[in-house]
Order: C-alpha cells, then structure tokens, then sequence
C-alpha cells in the first residue's frame, strides 16, 4: 500500500466494474510506487468477474481511513500482495499483511521484483502463494494471479498447504536483478518513461523527455506490451493496452480534491484550493493545463484516470484531498503518469492554514519539477500573486468562487463573500477581482437599462483596484479587459487588457475563449478562430468552449461549422438552451428559416431565440407570430434588449425604426453594440448615414 496512509486519500474515482463503498472479495495491498501494477491486478480480477478492494478507490469520502482498511481485510476471501521493493520497505503494507494473516486468509504474493525481504515481512509470507513476474513480465504473469485467485475464493480457503517460497526467491540466494543488455529495443508503440528517483522533499521526479519522446504506434501493431516501471518491473498500462494514446508533452490536468471533513458542505474549500492551483499552472509557459470546467466535470463520476486523461488529451494527472479542521489542514496530493499509471510523484502536508498559500506554492513547485516543465519564471512568484496570507480571507475567497449564481440572491451572497474577504486583507488582489466580476454580472442581469452603467462603472473600479495591487495577475487583467470591452464599450483598452492577459496566461483556455470572440467581434476572423479552437483543445469536455467556438464562427459568416460548434455544445449540456437560438441564427445565415424556426423554438427559451424566432417567422411570413415575439421581449426586458430589437427591425426591413432603436442602444451603452462591427443581422443598415455615425463613435479598432 501507499507509503503513506494519507496518499491514499487522494481518490481515484471507482471503476463502472467495481464495487466501491463496499467490500470486495480480494483486498489488494501494494505500495503507491506500484500503483499502476495494483490498478492492472484489480482491472484484470473484476474482468473476471472477481470483484477486489483497493485504495483510495474504494475509500469512501469522510470514511476513517485505517477503519476502511481495517474492515476491507477482516471481510476479504484472499489477500493479493504486490511484492516489490517498495512493498517491502513499506510498514504499511507489513500491517496488511500481518492483519491479514492474523485472520488466517490466503494470501497470494505477486512478486514483481527480486529485491530482498526484511525478515519480518517473509515470516507472514512462507505460507502464502507465490507467483513470479520478476522474469516473465507483470502483462504475462496476470492470468495465473487470476487463476490463483479464482481457486482460493471458490474454495473459500487455500486448498492444502500454500507452496513453499521458492527456493532462488529466499533471501541469502537471491539472483541479482536482470542487467539490460545493449541490443534490447524499445516497441514502438511504447512512451519512453525515465528512471524515477527520490529526491529530498520526497517526490519522484521524472527525466524531462518522459512524455515528449512519443513514437507512432505501427500500423500493424494491435497491442501494448508490458511497460517498465522505474524499479525495472513489468507493469499493465492503465490504458487498457491501447497504443493510441500519444498526449501532449508536459499536459497536465487537475482534478478537483476530495473534501475529507465529511461535511460537504466543505466542497467549496477542497475545489477551491484545486482551482487555484489550476489557475498558477496555467500561467507557466511550456505547460498545457485542461481547463478548470473539463477537470472539475469529473467530480463525483466513476471514470478512472486513464479515461480521464484520455478525454482531456494530458500525460498526466494531479488529484488529491483536503482535510480542513479549525485552524488546521491536511492536503495530500500525487501525480500520476496518465499513460503508465505509475505514480510520479506524492507528498502528504499538515499545515497551519495561514501557510496555505506557501503550501500551494510547495505544490505547484513540486508538480512542475517532477513534470520538468520549461518554466521562465519562479513558480512560488506565479501562486502567490494576488493572494493572502490570512486563512480567513481565503476561506471567504474561496465560499464566494464555490457559490454557483442561478439567482439575484446567489449573486448577492457571492459579493458579500468577495467583500469579507477583502474587509479581512484590504490588499487581497484576487478578491477585488471577483467582486468587480460578480458585480458587473449583477449589473447586466438585475440592474435596470437606466442604472446598469453606474453600477458597471463600480465593478470596473474594483478591477482595477485589482490590477494595481497585482500588476501580472492574468486573470485581473481579463477581467479588466471584459469590463472595458462589454461594459464601458472602450475596445481599444479592451484589445490591450485581452492581449496583456494572454500574454501572462497564455495558456488559459478562459483567456483564449474570451479573446476569441473579442477578436470575432472586431473582425479578425482567423485569429479569432484559432484562439477558439486553441481554447476547446484546453477545454474539450466543457459545452462553454463549443458555445463560445459556434458564436465566434457565427460572427465570421462561416454558418456551418457555427451549427456544428452549437449541435455539439447542445451535446454535451442540452441546458445550454441559448445555444438552440444561436444555431437558428446561424439557419437563417444559410437562407433555411424553417429549419431555423424549429431549433429557435426549443423549449426553454432564451432572449436569443425569441429574437432568432420573431426573424424567422417574419422570413416565413408569419406576420403575426413575429410580432408576438417582440411583444413578449419588450413586456419581459423593455429597453435593455434595444440592440435586439434594432436587429430584428432590421432584418424585418423596417430601417427608420431599427435606426431608432439602434440610438436608444447607443445612448444607454447597450453592451449589444460589441457586436455591431460584424453582426449579420444588421448588415441592411450598413450604407445608412445613421448607422455609420453611431459605428465611428464607438472607435472599434482597425
């Protein structure tokens, strides 16, 4: 087993085959250096119809984890023990087995190395069955652990007396290890993995080229061999022996930490302190980071880590938990190698939790060193900017990120949480930051037409606050470059913000999404493209990315491949219910305005599709249907939807009053006009003296 009892806390979701939360026939004890061997022995006894209990998979969250281990054995058929070096060094493990022994279960040993045993160790295994993969490779030696297993749990106890240890396995003749020899070729179809060694804080830190040296599998090659793990051991991968998965060099994504307080409502501070870690990985060059929202999508589900891995297209994964108690935390965090299942590096910490912040630096510094990442600059520098020092700012930072706004009063709840965080550290760059955000979202959607500005002009006060106090803070300057862009219609402080933000960020898949469609709006159909493209690459389970792909394709007339970008977002979250109005805009581009009345009126609507709909109906000649449309849009919104209302007049043939409307947008800074440089719709009022008198005063950038 792990090393540490607290490694196995960082959970590895459970298999759709496994029984997690409950006790299984085999308990399988290994140490954390042997995880992918554990994962392969467990995979290939539930493919059997074996059901097995391993950790931390089976370790239910809030669960006392010596109790679980403890109960797991008493209730096992068979003990399976993955013997190696790091077995033998672990007392972990040697408590399994002396446990396991004092219940008088069968044990199999699965030795996969020829490292001596302490004497304690070997006096609880001379009964127990030996099986060698020393020689033959973890991959061939795995049926006869099956069918080991399968006798000794059918039987319901060994079947006469266990076979003696075999005689070149005990220890004073015990062969050296195989040396290899000079002529020895890797398969083409393998990732070159690096000797892992153990450095001074603890983690295993892996050769810079373990994930960049990528070979394309052949053509005629079906299956993987056997990997070789560092201690020269034959392993399973826990890819399921597919040769196809060739990730990113240094890609990286970060799940959410299990919250181990046994309280959920403790959630917010585990996912939060995941988030930020996330957030200073992004901001290091020659690291591609998933996104938060296609990592954090796997919370709670039963996906393993190769499937997570391959989903995200990384090379590796950081997960972990998080136990807060009072003025007390415990983080245990590990990285696993996504295509060999081998643990690369795991480090358990007990701090104070006004330490926090050095503790996500000591993190962040340890996963990039063990990943060799190219860095240009001081990882310490990266975490610690814009935060605080003071445990009880950031537990409210952290309550005010993990609020989900579905209403006026979670938008509320939210900026309170930002504004105790900043009444604890005045100097907290990150929480003005958010409360500009939380505040600008507030203005757009609970404010009056009348009054959204002033409250705007406060929010883009606080993100600028934000910015002074953390001149790099990427995500400040994001913000910033939102709020000048959408808010205060300034796009050429907007253009500068988006592009000083990308440049400290160039990573984030927010950032690239955002400028994406900045650069669609102001006409830059390529770049904008690409940027989308880049950031649905960071981001490839997460509707969001696909939406914001289809607007920027929407935006650049290219209709097609906007439909494909919405049909796919719709896949993923069919809540996304703005999207069907954006698809039917994107018909009514290609001229299909009854397909593009049918994908408008999907239930539920959105602002968006009664717009698309009073279109469409009127393309139809549904004068009628139309007309009903925007009567329903001014009762709900009234003059906050007067860039709307101009599009559709427009589109109607009605110029004298999409112009009137078109000045009413202007004269309330409608955030509509972001759009008005590209936006189809109004392409009738283009040659119109009205119109190109508003366009020059709002000074789009060339």
């Amino acid at each position: 087993m792990a090393e540490s009892e607290e490694i196995k806390y960082a959970a590895t979701p459970p298999s759709a085959s496994s029984n997690a939360g409950t006790i299984g026939k085999v308990f399988i004890s290994y140490a954390s250096a042997d995880a992918g061997v554990a994962q392969g022995v467990c995979s290939q006894l539930e493919a059997a119809g074996i059901s097995c209990w391993i950790a931390p998979r089976d370790v239910v969250p809030g669960e006392f984890y010596a109790d679980a281990i403890v109960r797991a054995i008493d209730a096992a058929s068979v003990l399976v023990l993955v013997l190696s070096k790091n077995s033998a060094e672990s007392p972990h493990v040697l408590r399994e087995v002396e446990r396991g022994s004092s219940k008088r279960h069968p044990l199999v040993s699965f030795r996969i190395d020829l490292a001596p045993l302490p004497s304690g160790l070997e006096y609880f295994l001379n009964t127990s069955h030996w099986l060698d993969a020393s020689a033959t490779g973890v991959e061939n030696a795995l049926p006869k652990v099956v069918a080991a297993v399968r006798h000794l749990v059918g039987s319901g106890a060994a079947a006469g007396p266990a076979p003696e240890i075999p005689t070149a396995m005990r220890n004073s003749e015990l062969p050296a290890p195989p040396v290899a020899t000079t002529h020895r070729r890797l398969s083409p179809t393998l990732i070159l993995v690096a000797a892992v060694v153990l450095v001074a804080l603890g983690y295993f830190v892996v050769d810079k080229f373990w994930l960049s040296k990528k070979v394309t599998p052949a053509a005629t090659q079906t299956a993987a061999p056997a990997m070789t793990n560092p201690a020269g051991a034959a392993a399973t991968p826990v890819t399921g022996g597919s040769a196809s998965f060739a990730p990113p060099a240094h890609s990286i994504a970060v799940l959410p930490f299990v919250n181990m307080s046994g309280d959920p409502k403790q959630d917010y501070f585990s996912d939060g302190l995941s988030e930020e870690l996330l957030n200073s990985l992004v901001t290091l060059r020659g690291l591609q980071v998933a996104a938060r929202t296609s990592s954090f999508s796997f919370k709670g589900t039963s996906l393993g880590v190769a499937e997570i891995a391959r989903k995200l297209d990384v090379g590796a994964i950081l997960e972990g938990s998080v136990r807060k108690d009072g003025g007390r935390v415990r983080i245990t965090a590990q990285l696993i190698n996504a295509v060999t299942g081998f643990h690369l590096w795991s480090q358990t910490y007990d701090r104070d939790l006004k330490n926090v912040l050095a503790l996500q630096t000591e993190i962040a510094t340890a996963v990039t060193q063990a990943l060799q990442a190219t860095l240009l600059g001081d990882v310490s520098t990266a975490v610690e900017l814009g935060g605080t020092h003071n445990p009880q700012a950031f537990d409210a930072y952290l309550r005010g990120k993990g609020i989900e706004v579905t209403s006026k009063d979670t938008n509320l709840a939210q900026i309170a949480a930002f504004d105790e965080a900043i009444r604890l550290d005045p100097l907290y760059a990150k929480a003005y930051a958010a409360k500009g955000m939380s505040l600008g979202a507030y203005a757009g959607s609970y404010e009056s037409a009348s009054n959204a500005r002033h409250v705007a002009e406060k929010a883009h006060a606080l993100i600028e606050k934000a910015v002074q106090l953390a001149p790099d803070l990427a995500e400040a300057h994001l913000a910033l470059a939102r709020s000048f862009d959408a808010a205060l219609l300034d796009f050429t402080r907007g253009m500068a913000e988006y592009e000083r933000a990308l440049a400290l960020a160039p990573g984030d898949a927010r950032v690239l999404s955002k400028y994406a469609d900045f650069l669609s709006r102001m006409g830059h159909a390529d770049a904008a493209v690409a940027s989308a493209q880049r950031a649905v690459t960071l981001d490839p389970v997460n509707a969001a990315s696909y939406d914001d792909l289809g607007y920027v394709f929407y935006f650049s007339h290219r209709h097609r491949e906007a439909i494909a970008a919405f049909d796919r977002a719709l896949s993923l979250n069919p809540h996304i219910h703005w999207a069907h109005g954006m698809r039917g805009l994107a018909y009514l581009g290609l001229g299909e305005s009854d397909t593009a009345r049918q994908s408008c009126l999907t239930p539920p609507m959105s602002w968006v599709a009664q717009m698309c709909a009073a279109v469409a109906f009127a393309k139809l000649r549904l004068k009628a249907q139309a007309q009903a449309q925007v009567a329903q849009m001014k009762a709900d919104q009234g003059d906050a939807m007067a860039y709307q209302f101009a599009s559709i007049y427009a589109q109607w043939g009605d110029t004298p009053t999409a112009l009137d409307w078109l000045e009413v947008a202007n004269r309330l800074k409608d955030p509509g006009l972001a759009w008005l440089k590209v936006d189809p719709l109004l392409d009738p009022l283009r040659k119109e003296p009205r119109f190109q008198q508003i366009e020059r005063k709002l000074n789009f950038p060339i």
